[in-house]
Formats: C-alpha cells, sequence, structure tokens
C-alpha cells in the first residue's frame, strides 16, 4: 500500500499547533511533549510524520543554540585517551622524545604539532585529526 500525502490533513495539523521557531524553554518543553505524543502514538499517518520532523527539527534548532556541545581541544582528547588506558604524562615521554616536550603540550597549551599528531596517533591508534 502506497500512502499518499493529504495536504488538508496537513494543513489541519499545522493550523491545530501552530508551529514557529521555539523562543525559550517552557516552548521547548511543549514541543517535546508533543513530539514524545506524536512518536508514541499508534499508527501515525504520514502527515502526522511530516508534522513530527517538522517539530524535530525546531526542537534541534533551539537545543543547539541554547545547549551547544562543546568542542573538545586537543589536549582534553588526549587526556581522554590517555585516563582510558590508565596512563600518566610519562608514559607520553617514549612517544614525544622528552619530559620538555611533554610538558610543553599539558602546561603552556601550545598546538600539538602535525608530527606530534602522526606519533600520538600511532600510539593510541587513532586518526591523527583528533590531535590537531
Amino acid at each position: 500500500m502506497i500512502r499518499t500525502f493529504d495536504a488538508k490533513s496537513y494543513t489541519d495539523l499545522l493550523v491545530r499547533y501552530q508551529p514557529k521557531p521555539i523562543a525559550n524553554e517552557a516552548e521547548n518543553e511543549a514541543a517535546i511533549a508533543l513530539a514524545c505524543e506524536l512518536e508514541h502514538g499508534p499508527m501515525r499517518s504520514l502527515e502526522e510524520e511530516l508534522f513530527l520532523e517538522l517539530l524535530i527539527t525546531l526542537i534541534e534548532k533551539f537545543e543547539a543554540e541554547n545547549y551547544p556541545i562543546p568542542t573538545s581541544n586537543a589536549v582534553s582528547m588526549l587526556q581522554h585517551l590517555m585516563d582510558a588506558r590508565d596512563l600518566d604524562k610519562s608514559d607520553l615521554i617514549p612517544v614525544l622524545g622528552t619530559e620538555t616536550e611533554v610538558e610543553k603540550v599539558f602546561v603552556s597549551g601550545r598546538a600539538i604539532e602535525i608530527d606530534e599528531a602522526r606519533k600520538l596517533a600511532d600510539f593510541f591508534q587513532v586518526d591523527m585529526s583528533f590531535f590537531l
């Protein structure tokens, strides 16, 4: 069975809920509640599917603007990889060459150089872009 789009049914949904960009937390919570209601409803129509997609887009836009996920930096990625393997800074001396080079990365906050990123990537078996 091929589902066909019913413009009147979709228009009725738009009139009933009047979607618009979400401006505050209360509107976001209401949009989330409606999305959950639609998501868990039995046998959603094609029009409800499309409306739900629109609603999720509005929610994602609001949350991306108001709750940004911080991007990690190279040193935090390095620290995470070390923590996951229960390593400390001294374990990186053979990788980076000297204790001074290791300290420069962690203390001075200088960027990890390309050759260092390559060595760290080989050591941790990850893509070197994690460190650049």
